[in-house]
């Protein structure tokens, strides 16, 4: 799967879906190491924030980048059919605000992985200005595991 690759590759990767899949395109890939992404910002990703003045809200922003950053992790062999979850989030600033029309080129790049648990950069730029930047935490795991702690925590 080299880049760049479509919303059928990402689908493959991740298990994420509409409307919550905030990634049209994988540009540059190496897997275990770094991801840069593409998402073309719509509407529907700005619905209600705020009426007559869209503005794509930040914890979306954050999501597009773990998604891309679990690329990097899910890609690797190793990792294929895993989880990728937040552990953490540090150092977020928001620097310009992202419309409907906006492109967010997305970029991660891995700085440690210890067993499960990894560090990530994280940068957002349209047109190249930055918009967000920050260290995303996360833990990669079994998704069976996930689905019987989703199962248990719903008995």
């Amino acid at each position: 799967m080299p880049p760049p690759f479509g919303r059928e590759t990402i689908e493959a990767i991740l298990p994420h879906r509409a409307p919550f899949l905030l990634l049209d395109e994988v540009v540059e890939l190496d897997p275990g190491a770094r991801v840069l992404a593409r998402k073309r910002v719509t509407d529907e990703d700005c619905a209600g924030h705020f009426p007559g003045n869209p503005i794509m809200p930040g914890v979306k922003m954050v999501e597009a980048l773990a998604q891309a950053g679990a690329i990097a992790v899910l890609s690797e062999e190793e990792n294929r059919g895993r989880l990728a979850l937040f552990a953490g989030i540090d150092d977020v600033r928001f620097k310009r605000i992202v419309r409907p029309g906006d492109e967010l080129t997305l970029e991660c790049t891995l700085e440690t992985v210890r067993g499960p648990i990894g560090r990530g950069k994280a940068r957002a730029t349209v047109d190249g200005q930055l918009a967000v930047r920050g260290t995303l935490t996360f833990a990669v795991q079994e998704a069976a595991v996930q689905e019987a702690a989703v199962q248990e925590a719903e008995s």
